[in-house]
């Protein structure tokens, strides 16, 4: 019988690293798909982008809305409450054999939980990265270690899974999947990509995206206010692509300033979600990345342009030589950006893989010939002169 592998997805960016992956299973010998979309693809405000991923020849079996009214904390805490129960729901439908789950957002947190006490073993991608800078960091090591298998993207992150007791049998140095896209995804010309935001080219193009830091001690607002003002202070010559927040604490209020912003400036455009194949093309002719995202760190670098990484949100995460890092203050963004625009990153080497973690990732599922032993796991100690 075929091993059902059921991935669970719930943010746009979260698909397009988990895109290829999904179809490597899909077409793999001794694999079964399943895919279970949530929380910001089911919602219209936020792009209903689960239209994407049946966009992309995949089937959907099964939605499960969790994102409650609003985007306060106790908001984000009953999204993850309502969670619980739909995902307990359709794992009782599907009947997966394991399931597969990216990163450190609430949502996978309420995945795995559902798939813990249903005894389905988990397998984690992008586990053991640091971002001391939002919650993410504690979601993230808390689901490793109610994982079984662990798809790790770079050597630092392997020690620290294996530092937390994780079977070394089971860590696996894939690198990232959001490389493959990278090198697979086909690109939009400069003209048709700016034709189809309503923006006229300029001499310079930047992609912004900023999340909430939700560890900050300032608002969200405050912080996307700020570099708001700092790109009104760069030169009119600079064109700027702006995209949506995540669903997390007070995205929907920077979703909100963003949009905004774009209608009162005539070099700016914004769009909820670009889809993976205008996101890469918007990096592709871009200049310099700016926000807080994951992608600046993980993906940018694939393009040889620099990224201007803002406040502490991606702090302790790997960096490629292209990242520039920056207090969140309007005077040391606008140095940072116009830094940036002079830099040349060509030859820059990405630090989280080569374009092959799909494969990689199919080949140790295609090993699996008794999930449910997984199950029980040895906490691994280490050898204290290891530090």
């Amino acid at each position: 019988m075929a091993l059902k592998v059921c991935i669970v997805t719930g943010t746009r960016a979260e698909w397009g690293l988990l895109r290829l992956p999904a179809q490597h299973i899909k077409q793999a010998t001794g694999l079964e798909l399943q895919i279970v979309a949530t929380a910001a693809h089911l919602v219209d405000e936020l792009g209903h982008t689960v239209d994407d991923i049946e966009k992309d020849g995949f089937t959907v079996d099964a939605r499960i809305p969790t994102l409650e009214p609003g985007d306060d904390v106790f908001a984000i805490t009953r999204s993850l409450g309502r969670g619980v129960i739909g995902f307990a729901q359709a794992f009782e439908d599907l009947q997966p054999d394991i399931v597969m789950v990216l990163g450190d957002r609430y949502e996978m947190l309420g995945v795995v939980q559902a798939a813990l006490l249903a005894r389905i073993p988990v397998a984690h991608l992008c586990g053991g990265d640091i971002t001391e800078g939002a919650f993410d960091e504690s979601i993230r090591h808390a689901i490793t270690k109610m994982s079984h298998i662990h798809f790790v993207t770079n050597r630092d992150a392997e020690k620290r899974v294996r530092q937390m007791g994780e079977d070394p049998r089971h860590i696996h140095l894939v690198g990232s999947p959001g490389i493959d896209a990278i090198l697979q995804q086909p690109r939009l010309p400069k003209a048709e990509l700016f034709a189809d935001l309503g923006l006229t080219p300029r001499e310079k193009t930047m992609t912004v995206t900023f999340h909430p830091p939700t560890l900050d001690e300032r608002s969200a607002q405050e912080q996307m206010q700020i570099l708001l003002d700092a790109l009104q202070d760069l030169e009119d010559d600079v064109a700027i692509i702006l995209t949506g927040s995540n669903a997390d604490i007070d995205g929907l209020s920077l979703t909100r300033m963003a949009e905004q912003f774009a209608k009162e400036h005539d070099n700016a455009a914004f769009r909820i979600s670009l889809g993976q194949q205008n996101y890469y093309s918007a990096l592709a002719i871009s200049d310099v990345a700016v926000g807080n995202s994951s992608s600046g760190l993980y993906e940018a670098p694939s393009f040889n342009i620099p990224t201007v990484n803002i406040g502490d949100r991606q702090k302790g995460r790997l960096r490629a030589t292209s990242t520039i890092d920056c207090e969140t203050d309007r005077e040391e963004i606008v140095a940072a950006i116009n830094k940036a625009l002079e830099m040349d990153c060509t030859g820059t080497v990405n630090p989280y893989g080569d374009g092959e973690a799909s494969p990689r990732i199919v080949t140790v599922l295609q090993a699996i010939k008794m999930p449910r032993s997984l199950i029980t796991k040895h906490f691994f100690d280490l050898d204290t002169r290891e530090f």
